[in-house]
């Protein structure tokens, strides 16, 4: 009973410390690699987000989402404690196989420490208990994360440079320039390894994904309601993101769009150019919210049309982010014709997204 005692006078002592003051996202502060591969703590909110296609020996087709979130708490840095939560370490994974008709996904968290949970600076190396996603020498990524619910051992293998989104990193998010990120990708990256959810032994699998590294303290709109996200591996080599913010009361509140095409030449598409438009709509039959799973999204002269995988692709996250988002495998159209495969991400249909 002592020891408890002690333990709620210390995080008492800790949540009354002074808070941190978060680094601001500023224009005209260029990605420098590696030391931006690794994390940034000095920031309130970062993630390395991992999406991609799979093949099965059959031929079969599975998507795959990995996520490792770094949340800077209010815990003032110079608390001595080592059990102070100065950090949270969170993890999300997910497996699509249409074959058994909904997603599987599982999550993990703790605080930052003793080894079991991090996220390292100078190169992308974070852990959640036995979840891990490490960079290597060569640029190559080791993904393990093994859980009741799914399993995946994967090597993803770049096959050219890190895509710098925006102004050289520095991603607009609204129309207040404080409300960005900074923010790069590495698409059509090389996927081998084994994967397959509970009740299926894992199966070998090769394919492709795309990487994402974000990181921010304030990158949201106070009025917006969520994004909706689109970043594919196109069938020329080519690499598409696009993403829109949207309001509470509805309508668009920021868009943006970049392709870079095989020889890799880049261009940026203005939100006025980048458009949402919903063609199929699904709801949840566990939270009942609605989503947009396919939809038509415009980049200056170019129509993609966004078909899913399957309809269920709906995360639960309450017990780590406490958020309800789609994430899902989806085929792309460019005007009416096959292009190739993506993934996309709509949060805030349960309720506002909170950071």
């Amino acid at each position: 009973m002592r020891f408890i005692f002690m333990l709620m006078l210390l995080i008492a002592t800790c949540c009354r410390a002074a808070p941190p003051t978060f680094a601001p996202v500023v224009p005209d502060r260029p990605l420098a690699f590696p030391h931006d591969f690794g994390a940034h703590p000095e920031f309130k909110t970062e993630w390395w987000y991992v999406t991609g296609w799979l093949a099965k020996p059959d031929g079969k087709p599975l998507g795959f989402q990995v996520t490792f979130f770094r949340s800077r708490t209010g815990v003032d840095d110079a608390n001595p404690s080592a059990f102070a939560p100065k950090q949270l370490i969170i993890a999300h994974a997910a497996l699509s196989d249409p074959a058994f008709g909904r997603l599987v996904h599982d999550e993990r968290s703790a605080r930052e420490g003793f080894g079991l949970a991090y996220a390292r600076t100078g190169t992308t190396d974070v852990k959640v208990d036995d979840w891990h996603m490490q960079r290597g020498a060569d640029g190559a990524y080791t993904v393990s994360i093994r859980s009741t619910e799914l399993t995946l051992e994967l090597r993803l293998t770049p096959s050219g440079p890190p895509l710098v989104q925006g102004a050289q990193g520095y991603s607009r998010k609204g129309p207040n320039p404080a409300q960005a990120s900074y923010y790069y990708s590495e698409p059509q990256l090389s996927v081998s390894g084994l994967a397959g959810r509970a009740g299926a032994a894992p199966a070998k699998v090769t394919g492709s994904a795309w990487f994402d590294h974000e990181w921010s303290s304030q990158a949201l709109d106070p009025g917006a309601a969520g994004w909706d996200w689109v970043g594919a591996n196109l069938a020329d080599g080519s690499a598409l993101m696009a993403f829109q913010i949207r309001g509470k009361q509805g309508g668009k509140l920021w868009a943006h769009a970049v392709l870079r095409d095989a020889s890799g030449k880049v261009t940026q598409f203005l939100p006025g150019q980048v458009s949402f438009t919903p063609r199929t709509r699904w709801k949840s039959p566990r939270t009942g919210a609605v989503y947009p799973v396919a939809t038509t999204i415009v980049t200056g002269d170019a129509s993609w049309s966004i078909l899913p995988l399957q309809h269920d692709q709906e995360l639960d996250t309450r017990r780590s982010t406490g958020s309800v988002y789609w994430e899902g495998a989806v085929t792309i159209e460019r005007d009416g014709k096959p292009a190739g495969h993506g993934y996309l991400e709509m949060t805030g249909y349960d309720k506002p997204l909170t950071l």
